[in-house]
């Protein structure tokens, strides 16, 4: 099993950064590929941007490359989003999940978090 912990979320005005954490116990990320994935109110779950256990990684489209970025450490067993230049439409809760790396992009990860809240004011 594992347990995922996302955190790092909070209020900002649009233009701004947010680094959201998600943090592991009971085994090692470096067997998973990771995902982050957000939800607006009122909206599907959408894909953000997953990353494979070597590092490679996936953006769903332009509304987010060049400025999200997601790294690991699998030495603290941790992954990052780090979310630049925020916008009013990038607000939602924020999970991250773990899996293989050929399903989490789809939604099928193992394990995933309980979210946390970006909320991004104009």
């Amino acid at each position: 099993q594992v347990q995922l912990v996302e955190s790092g979320g909070g209020l900002v005005q649009a233009g701004g950064s947010l680094r959201l954490s998600c943090a592991a116990s009971g085994r090692t990320l470096s067997n998973y590929a990771m995902a982050w994935f957000r939800q607006a109110p009122g909206k599907e779950r959408e894909f953000v941007v997953d990353i494979s256990r070597t590092g490679g990684s996936r953006y769903n489209n332009d509304s987010v490359k060049g400025r999200f970025t997601i790294s690991r450490d699998n030495v603290k067993n941790t992954v990052y989003l780090q979310m630049n230049s925020l916008k009013p439409e990038d607000t939602a809760v924020y999970y991250c999940a773990a899996g293989d790396y050929g399903k989490v992009q789809a939604g099928m990860g193992d394990y995933w978090g309980q979210g946390t809240q970006v909320t991004v004011s104009s």
